[in-house]
């Protein structure tokens, strides 16, 4: 079983220290909601996992399979099985879709895949999350919708078949049909044995996908990891619970944390 330990990770960013000793694991089969108030490092986390070198990883060390893939370069991490669904999905004129996600899939296999299997894979994907099969012939993310973008890094992660996915809120610019078509597929990914890390503003994603733990970020460290408890404590209370029950000040607050609930967003009133 592939697990992705992280331990006592720091990571800055344009000089300032975001994330200040992470430790957290995550395990194959496992669909685990990162939870904190807006600017506490969740998306540095994932990005820092991933590699993107924006993110200057100062102190710590990321291992997947036991092996440190720390000072490895984004590609070999996606080809060693992780995968980041992007909060803001690039646009890249002139890039077909369907020859991105062809050249992503043989770049992250040994030998690679016939033009013939590779549309087979594509067409079956396509049917899973719902899209229709124009967009894989369009420019890569060009003109696309909000959720459209978003299905299309569901796209990418069904035909890449990590070991672990990061998810930064994939179900953002989703309507209610599409966030039920991707908490399916997350769902039966998840019965294959992929693990996932997801970060949400919405409680009614992490209703849908049911994960298995929680884990909350305050001030760059993970502060909490346990049951799913969790996500309907913050969903119903805000974080204020975190400052007088564990003694941890909350930086950066821009509005009272009893008003505010997952990912300082309240949404209580959106999942009515």
């Amino acid at each position: 079983m592939a697990t992705l330990k992280i331990k006592n990770l720091h990571v800055e960013v344009e000089g300032k220290e975001i994330l200040k000793g992470v430790n957290v694991s995550i395990s194959e089969g496992e669909t685990v909601a990162l939870l904190g108030p807006n600017g506490h490092g969740k998306s540095t986390l994932l990005n820092a996992i991933m590699g993107h070198p924006r993110y200057k990883i100062t102190q710590g060390s990321i291992y997947l399979d036991d092996i440190d893939i720390t000072n490895l370069t984004p590609d070999e991490r996606a080809r060693a099985g992780l995968f980041l669904a992007l909060q803001n999905p690039a646009e890249v004129p002139g890039v077909i879709n369907s020859d991105f996600l062809r050249a992503a899939v043989n770049a992250t296999r040994e030998e690679k895949v016939s033009t013939y299997k590779f549309y087979k894979m594509l067409d079956s994907a396509v049917k899973e999350v719902k899209m229709p099969f124009d967009l894989a012939t369009r420019s890569l993310n060009e003109g696309f919708s909000g959720g459209e973008k978003k299905r299309n890094e569901i796209l990418q992660m069904l035909l890449l078949e990590p070991k672990i996915a990061m998810l930064d809120e994939i179900d953002s610019g989703l309507d209610v049909d599409a966030i039920q078509i991707v908490a399916d597929v997350i769902k039966q990914e998840k019965e294959k044995g992929r693990g996932f890390l997801v970060i949400s503003h919405y409680a009614r994603l992490f209703d849908l996908i049911q994960p298995t733990r929680a884990i909350v970020m305050i001030n760059g460290k993970i502060v909490l990891d346990g049951g799913v408890d969790l996500i309907k404590r913050i969903d119903q209370t805000g974080y204020e619970f975190i400052k007088t029950e564990l003694g941890i000040s909350i930086e950066k607050e821009s509005s009272n944390m009893n008003e505010v609930s997952i990912g300082s967003c309240a949404v209580k009133d959106a999942i009515k």
